[in-house]
């Protein structure tokens, strides 16, 4: 007896260049960046002032008036995903499944570092007794998966998936796991990340954001030869996965399949590029054999290319490495550059746009790709293109030490 099939049944996004998979989709295909100048906090006093924020977000549309006053950012951004998806995948009433049936697992690392600082801040300046322990919760790092299920009264799998970049790959493969087990009938799965000016302060501060280094522009490029640095996003996105035995029985449309998986850790990653190179291969070539398929089944890559000056020449090195001589004929497409790097949410907004992808047969650009890189040689997508897509590759990887890949397929019965 073969592994249950895990299919995608709704997709939710908020994020820098639209709300909603329609408006999302079309500002991919469409090259349109989603990066603009912060308004969220000040960054006057800084070389770096872009960041892709969600600039028109109002979580009291998704989740109404009442009882969000105390919820941060992050958590309301989740939350309000939440229901988008459950809408999305025709679950709203929940008649279908009972409460302990529907699950999420949320991938979630900085999501609450603002509200630590802020209560810690506030507790040292006017003493413990003068602060509002309405604040606290959304000191914890599962607040924001937990938020979400109580909006949406998912009682079943609640889990935190504190993985850094992959978490949100991370998130789904650990909820089709979970439902392979037969532990839940349908789980939400993805990751959020919110704009906030502790991890801008500390990115800028490492010097890792574009245009932080004194004489470097400030651009969003991945694979281009002027990429100096990330430029940070912020997104919450969110799939609905269930088996298909039970995606059938109750009607659901279905977006795509979960084919394949696969994660390596590799500790050596930090200070080494050839363990890092090895880590990302282990992941890649698992989850192809993952999905039962073949090198020249792949029908593009949704690269993890962040415009880091080591990273997307490491990435181009992987897929070389795995592809071989197939590697200058794939297509390879890095979403960042419209969205910028949403930490815990890109994994999840590449699974988005793969879906959408196998649903339009449309690999949406890179942008700003202008100036070739001898270290960056391969087919990338500059415009939006329209190819047959049956499977598509989604890479994350981080530099501590974490790598995932998933493979999303075009659904046959």
């Amino acid at each position: 007896m073969g592994k249950k099939r895990i299919v995608i049944t709704g997709v939710s996004v908020i994020s820098p260049i639209g709300t909603g998979k329609d408006v999302y989709w079309k500002n991919l295909t469409d090259g349109v960046s989603g990066i603009k100048p912060i308004t969220l906090f000040d960054v006057s006093k800084f070389k770096s002032k872009q960041a892709g924020e969600i600039s028109d977000f109002d979580a009291k549309i998704y989740l109404g008036p009442k009882g969000i006053r105390h919820i941060d950012r992050t958590s309301l951004l989740v939350s309000s995903a939440t229901i988008l998806a459950i809408k999305d995948a025709n679950l709203e009433n929940n008649t279908v499944y009972g409460g302990d049936d529907l699950g999420i697992v949320v991938g979630s690392t900085y999501g609450s570092i603002d509200s630590i600082s802020s209560f810690d801040f506030q507790s040292l300046r006017e003493g413990p007794n003068y602060v509002n322990p309405m604040d606290f919760p959304n000191t914890v790092l599962n607040a924001p998966a937990s938020r979400a299920s109580i909006f949406c009264k998912a009682t079943g799998l609640n889990t935190t998936i504190s993985n850094g970049v992959t978490s949100s790959i991370d998130a789904i493969i650990y909820a089709s796991d979970f439902l392979r087990m037969g532990r839940v009938k349908a789980v939400i799965a993805g990751g959020v990340h919110g704009l906030t000016h502790d991890i801008f302060w500390g990115s800028h501060s490492a010097q890792i954001l574009s245009g932080s280094i004194e004489g470097t522009p400030e651009i969003c490029a991945p694979f281009d030869k002027r990429r100096n640095g990330l430029v940070i996003g912020e997104a919450a996105t969110l799939v609905i996965l269930e088996t298909l035995e039970d995606a059938r029985k109750r009607n659901a449309h279905i977006y795509a399949e979960v084919t394949g998986y696969g994660t390596a850790f590799e500790p050596k990653m930090a200070v080494s590029e050839d363990y890092q190179i090895h880590g990302n291969k282990r992941a890649t070539l698992e989850a192809i054999k993952d999905a039962n398929l073949t090198l020249h089944d792949i029908s593009y890559i949704s690269a993890n290319a962040y415009s880091g000056k080591y990273g997307d020449a490491m990435e181009t090195r992987v897929i070389k490495e795995v592809f071989g001589m197939r590697a200058n004929l794939i297509p390879v497409t890095a979403i960042k550059s419209m969205t910028g790097e949403c930490f815990d949410a890109s994994g999840a907004l590449q699974t988005v746009a793969a879906v959408m992808s196998l649903n339009t047969h449309i690999i949406p650009p890179t942008i700003n790709y202008k100036e070739r890189d001898e270290e960056c040689d391969l087919n990338y997508v500059t415009e939006k293109t329209t190819l047959p897509v049956k499977n598509v590759l989604i890479n994350s990887f981080s530099r501590l030490g974490n790598n995932s890949a998933l493979i999303v397929s075009r659904y046959k019965q």
